[in-house]
């Protein structure tokens, strides 16, 4: 036999006869009956095989030379048996009846076990039988029949899944990119905004998806914690697989919004689902492989940003040979799709872009740095470039710190692969929700009852006191530093009239004295309560790293500007310690900063401004380690007048000899390491501290100094002028006769900025006179502490009745019993010393106490120079006995034992 046969085989049936055959045809052929059985001629194609060519292994050839005969004109074949033909006439079926039959016959098909949309099995097999088939996945297979025919693995997909969680071996990325588990997670997410409501009974996301619309925006936060309590299968999913499971919520959340505002795709094309409230919060410099295509959490610092860039998300080509436009294509974030060939024409390019039909979404990446107060000791700072996209564009400026929700992945660099060898990629956090943390998200953050305590606290008269004594509760002491620093967080009101000369609203800070004297823990504290504040240190700082610095980016070697201490500080505290050992070329470099509150930089081809609206509070020693009061504070200090007219507040801190307050100092210091003992924790938090009644709690004061900054914006309306007018022109000739301060106009918008602080610690509206005498009483007392103690006395005699405003009398008249009592004692050391060393140092003379006497007439006639006649009340205060005073009525004479320590 031939390998190609010219004519079918005598008994072998052509392919006509097989077609006819399955057709339902009668064979032409009269005895030929070869099959007794159509299910085995059907079922089994090895037999089938056997009887059509016995003698070809390989089948049938179809392809033969004389292919062309199998469709010859057969007119004895091509006919119909008309006894099978129904040719009866039918009236119209109406569709409710055709439904009906339709149903019908899939039932019946159902119990024979038929698929009518199947098309590749016609017959019914056996070993087909879906008695173990669960009815749940025969409904979903013939739903899914019907809708278009699918293959029976995609019928088999659409089922209901009860157990979402149970990936049957598959990863959960794998999982979710499945259309089962896709379509499930989507139907719980629409559930779960639909639904979900918190203790209140109020649809939550209903309604921020309405607030959403109101605004014309893209996007609403989901929580993370909502997720978990309530779908916490999605909750499981999300970290794991956070791209398939962003776009499954995403398309889930448009579908939501369309069908509640059919017209809002006029708005936008995309809604996002934004994911807050992750509960671990990584570190920078924590991240590591496990972490790679995860949702994480982290903190930073805004270091640097780009623009805002388009970038392609639906990309359309057009064929340049013949017009046909290819596409959409989605583009990915590592790699760019391009089409092969063009459909029409076959050709492979080249292709341009069609800009016309091509979609973009905003881009912008931003470099992030770990938070200054969170790295560990002996380390740099780590940074990450972080990718912004569609709305989260142009949220954050360099200086900010921001906390990131996002997907943490690979990026290929080639720069690395330089230098490290390949393959080595770099890594990119692509942004999902950010969340700067300034004073506005914690005045937002403010709840009802919050608001309501801070104005409660604002109506009590002695505010202004309660905040000063609340400041650095673990110092004691020093209420003149304690109410300069309240002034500054509080501060006052920045002016721009006409956008032509700027007056700056931030107070500064200079802390100068001994050392030991707390300057720095008042300088850490201001850290803490600040709603923003930068820490450095004069000796690690260089003018660049304060102010800003250029330099060049390593990938695309250009030139890019970075933000130095003061422009991260921006609308907050920038601290700067040991400021006395800063070079003087460094120094000069921040005194645009403190008066125009900008920098600007010309480098590099880069000529700009960068703001640096903050407050400066700097500390600084004095020349040889103390302060000497015999001279003036520009002879202490070794820092130039511009310098030193540029602070508001000068604060001289010095570790002056009192027994009395010695004794009261250390008592405080042991008495609070012995209560803030970790063993000791909640055990003495009351013991002990009767004057803490005044004190504000910590959490409590800064949100009261957020709510203050935000919302009260005092305004000069009938402020004394004259009484300014003459403490600038008095304090000036005293500057000119003594050289001690440099006084200038900056001083008298010193008062100003210091009234309006005061205003707004008391959440006034307007400057009253109260207020412009508490600015006049400090900058007095700034400048009479920078004087020669020769002349501080005599400058207090004659600025007294402002430096007495506010004080109760029991203090004043403590602070001149206190100063006639270290002259008597002054007086009383250097006699004994003359008489101890007449005498042979073998007596053994050791006086453990001495006694000091101040004669009442003394501290009456102090006392009526600032008008206090009555000294009854102060003889028989709390104040007077506390530190050591007793009053002899016979003698007239106030005693005061003062403890002294055996010599060696």
């Amino acid at each position: 036999m031939s390998d190609t046969p010219s004519s079918p085989a005598p008994n072998t049936p052509s392919d006509m006869d097989r077609r006819n055959f399955r057709s339902g045809a009668t064979s032409p052929v009269g005895d030929f009956e070869p099959f007794e059985d159509e299910a085995e001629i059907l079922g089994d194609t090895t037999v089938r095989d056997e009887i059509y060519d016995e003698e070809e292994a390989d089948g049938e050839e179809l392809f033969g030379d004389n292919m062309e005969a199998d469709y010859r004109p057969a007119p004895h074949l091509d006919r119909y048996d008309m006894d099978d033909l129904d040719t009866e006439d039918y009236s119209e079926i109406s569709q409710t009846d055709r439904a009906a039959a339709e149903a019908e016959m899939r039932r019946r098909d159902r119990e024979a076990g038929v698929h009518r949309g199947d098309h590749r099995d016609l017959f019914y097999d056996k070993s087909d039988d879906e008695d173990d088939i669960p009815r749940a996945k025969r409904r979903a297979a013939e739903k899914a029949a019907e809708m278009g025919g699918e293959t029976e693995t995609d019928a088999e997909m659409v089922e209901s899944i009860e157990n979402l969680e149970d990936t049957k071996g598959h990863s959960i990325k794998e999982w979710v990119s499945m259309l089962a588990p896709r379509t499930e997670i989507s139907n719980r997410f629409n559930s779960f905004l639909r639904t979900f409501v918190d203790e209140k009974g109020h649809y939550v996301y209903r309604e921020r998806i309405r607030r959403m619309c109101e605004q014309n925006n893209s996007s609403f936060v989901v929580s993370f914690s909502d997720l978990a309590h309530n779908q916490h299968v999605l909750a499981y999913f999300l970290p794991e697989a956070p791209f398939q499971m962003l776009d499954i919520m995403d398309k889930v959340a448009k579908e939501m919004v369309l069908s509640l505002y059919p017209t809002y795709e006029r708005v936008t094309n995309e809604i996002h689902v934004r994911i807050s409230d992750l509960p671990l919060v990584e570190e920078l410099r924590t991240f590591r492989k496990l972490h790679l295509n995860q949702l994480v959490r982290t903190l930073g610092v805004v270091t640097a940003t780009t623009g805002v860039l388009p970038q392609l998300s639906v990309i359309k080509y057009d064929c340049v040979k013949c017009g046909y436009v290819l596409g959409p294509f989605v583009q990915s974030q590592n790699t760019e799709v391009k089409p092969g060939s063009c459909p029409e024409c076959q050709s492979v390019g080249p292709f341009s872009i069609n800009m016309e039909q091509t979609l973009y979404r905003n881009y912008q990446k931003i470099t992030l740095q770990e938070s200054p107060g969170r790295i560990p000791a002996g380390r740099i700072p780590r940074s990450k470039d972080c990718v912004l996209l569609a709305d989260l564009c142009d949220q954050c400026k360099p200086g900010d710190e921001i906390e990131v929700t996002g997907i943490y992945t690979n990026n290929y660099d080639g720069s690395l692969n330089t230098e490290q060898g390949f393959p080595v990629f770099a890594t990119v956090l692509i942004a999902n929700h950010l969340v700067v943390k300034d004073s506005k998200q914690v005045v937002a953050s403010l709840t009802d009852e919050d608001i309501s305590t801070i104005q409660r606290l604002s109506r009590d008269p002695r505010i202004s006191d309660r905040i000063t004594q609340s400041m650095a509760p673990s110092i004691y002491g020093h209420e003149y530093i304690k109410r300069g620093l309240a002034l500054c967080l509080f501060g006052g009101e920045s002016k721009n009239p006409g956008n032509k000369h700027k007056i700056r609203g931030d107070i500064n800070i200079l802390l100068c004295g001994d050392p030991g004297t707390a300057k720095s823990q008042f300088l850490k504290y201001t850290e803490k309560i600040a709603p923003r504040a930068v820490f450095t240190t004069g000796q690690g700082a260089s003018a660049v790293g304060l102010t800003a610095y250029v330099r060049r980016n390593p990938t695309t070697r250009e030139w890019t500007l970075e933000a130095g201490a003061l422009v991260l500080a921006d609308l907050g505290v920038c601290l700067i310690d040991e400021f006395d050992k800063m070079n003087d070329q460094d120094r000069t470099s921040i005194h645009e900063a403190m008066e125009q509150q900008s920098i600007s930089v010309s480098k590099a081809g880069i000529v700009t401004s960068l703001q640096a609206r903050c407050a400066v509070i700097a500390a600084a020693n004095p020349i040889g380690g103390r302060y000497d009061p015999s001279m003036t504070f520009s002879e202490n200090v070794n820092l130039s007048e511009p310098i030193l007219s540029r602070f508001d507040i000068l604060c001289v801190v010095k570790d002056e000899f009192d027994p009395m307050q010695d004794k009261h100092l250390a008592e405080f210091v042991v008495a609070s390491h012995i209560k803030n003992h970790p063993s000791k924790e909640g055990e003495e938090q009351d013991a002990g501290q009767p004057e803490d009644t005044m004190q504000i709690p910590q959490d409590l004061l800064k949100k009261y100094i957020v709510y203050a900054k935000e919302n009260v914006h005092p305004k000069l309306s009938n402020m004394d002028q004259d009484k300014i007018a003459n403490m600038y022109s008095q304090l000036r000739q005293e500057s000119l006769s003594t050289g001690s301060l440099p006084i200038t106009v900056r001083h008298i918008e010193s008062v100003i900025r210091m009234s309006e602080a005061h205003a707004r610690m008391h959440l006034r509206d307007t400057v009253q006179d109260v207020d412009v005498n508490m600015a006049i009483r400090m900058m007095l007392e700034s400048f009479i502490e920078a004087q020669k103690f020769s002349v501080m006395k005599k400058m207090r005699a004659s600025f007294q009745k402002y430096l007495s405003f506010q004080r109760d009398h029991s203090e004043l008249l403590f602070f001149i019993l206190r100063q006639l009592t270290l002259d008597q004692l002054a007086y009383q050391r250097c006699k004994d010393a003359g008489r101890r060393g007449n005498k042979s140092s073998t007596e053994g003379e050791r006086p453990r106490t001495t006694v000091v006497e101040v004669m009442e007439r003394d501290l009456s006639e102090r006392a009526k120079a600032i008008d206090i006649t009555n000294l009854k009340p102060f003889l028989d205060s709390e104040l007077f006995r506390q530190n050591g005073f007793t009053y002899d009525a016979k003698r007239k004479v106030i005693v005061q034992v003062v403890p002294e320590a055996a010599e060696p």
